[in-house]
């Protein structure tokens, strides 16, 4: 049978070790003739924007691992429930012969891939539809992390853990408010927590989606806090007050969404930057790390692209062998020492499920992560890859 694969939704540093997992699996694969990609995912197959991967070298595939953004583009198109536009799909699977569709994505991406899943149970076809996990959020339901976090975590832990030292040159009371990226979930936010040690407190503070915002709570925090003259508070962009709207969202934003309803958030870090300087009187300033948190692939982590390689190629060992509708799942035996193993699990057990930070994970005020968050992210975010660079800059790959 052909294969075909799309990426879709926001990228990460590790998406294309994905890619290149499943491309390794289908060249390996005896039951695999021809690799299609779609190009700007289900868009691509609307479009029949497909190109052939089938010729992939092995050192082409070393470069795609370590390749950030999505080498086959993105997009974010919601499917309805118009019977159209699956028959649409299913015809251009059909013209390329396709046996199985792979759909590498977050949330929106493992709702796309359980509807064309439905939709080929419903029409008797045997086209096995398989959802190939990735979210720097971390939030997929059931699997214990998600390919693209290791790798975030690890550059907010270090981007954090240098900014505190630089912030502490000067002899001068100042805050710092870090502004992180997660919506609902604070699993990126946390991972602020993982660069302190025993030379290093890098935040002071950590405020994530799945506690209410308290201002007054809050500045009493600020007020007393004794580790030196310039402590850093990590906010998730997606922090809410105690009526459940986004701090982040402004007026200006509000009508702006994506293709899934997703309100535009932006400014939460200047929102609580005013409330440091205009109750407290202290010098405060905002750094956003913006998309580099899930495009920055010289922090990777060697253990996140072995994983995102790893759920790639098992998923299309799983699908020659029969299964449909299903995720590759991160399921941990042991966190020290550490390890892991892949399961199938449904997509309808995943999609438009959301994953957040538990409660055993959060410290009783709230504005802090507790030492299970620790023994959790720890081992995520191990490992240096041996990059390939050429006169100083890291070699990538495009279409």
């Amino acid at each position: 049978m052909n294969i075909l694969v799309g990426q879709s939704g926001g990228p990460t540093a590790v998406i294309n070790s994905t890619l290149a997992g499943i491309i390794a699996g289908g060249i390996k694969s005896p039951k695999i003739e021809r690799i299609f990609g779609a190009v700007g995912g289900i868009e691509g197959v609307f479009q029949n924007d497909i190109i052939e991967l089938t010729g992939f070298s092995s050192a082409k595939l070393a470069l795609l691992k370590q390749t950030p953004s999505s080498f086959l583009g993105s997009c974010r198109r919601k499917l309805g429930d118009e019977e159209e536009a699956y028959i649409k799909i299913f015809e251009i699977f059909k013209k390329y012969d396709i046996g199985c569709f792979f759909y590498i994505g977050g949330n929106d991406s493992m709702d796309t891939a359980d509807k064309l899943n439905r939709f080929a149970r419903k029409i008797g076809s045997e086209i096995r539809i398989c959802g190939v996990p990735k979210t720097i959020d971390n939030d997929l339901a059931v699997t214990d992390h998600s390919p693209g976090y290791g790798s975030a975590a690890k550059f907010v832990a270090n981007a954090v853990r240098s900014l505190a030292l630089d912030t502490a040159v000067y002899n001068m009371k100042s805050v710092v408010v870090l502004e992180i990226m997660g919506r609902n979930a604070g699993w990126l936010t946390a991972a602020a927590a993982l660069g302190n040690d025993s030379d290093v407190l890098a935040t002071d503070i950590i405020c994530l989606p799945e506690r209410a915002f308290d201002p007054d709570k809050f500045l009493e925090k600020v007020s007393n806090i004794e580790s030196g003259t310039a402590p850093i508070i990590a906010v998730s962009e997606g922090i809410k007050d105690r009526f459940g709207n986004y701090l982040g969202e402004s007026p200006s934003l509000r009508q702006k969404s994506d293709g899934f309803s997703h309100a535009a958030l932006g400014g939460v870090g200047r929102r609580i930057e005013n409330l440091i300087s205009e109750n407290l009187g202290i010098k405060t300033r905002t750094i956003e790390l913006s998309t580099l948190q899930r495009c920055y692939a010289q922090c990777a982590s060697e253990r996140d692209i072995c994983e995102a390689f790893d759920a790639g190629f098992e998923s299309v060992r799983l699908a020659e062998n029969g299964e449909s509708g299903f995720m590759p799942c991160f399921k941990r035996i042991f966190d020290n020492p550490y390890k892991i193993e892949i399961i199938p699990r449904p997509l309808s057990e995943i999609a438009n499920y959301e994953k957040t930070v538990p409660d055993n994970m959060i410290t009783a005020d709230g504005m802090g992560v507790t030492q299970d968050f620790i023994t959790y992210g720890s081992p995520l975010i191990c490992g240096e890859p041996n990059h390939i660079y050429e006169n100083g800059l890291l070699k990538f790959i495009k279409r």
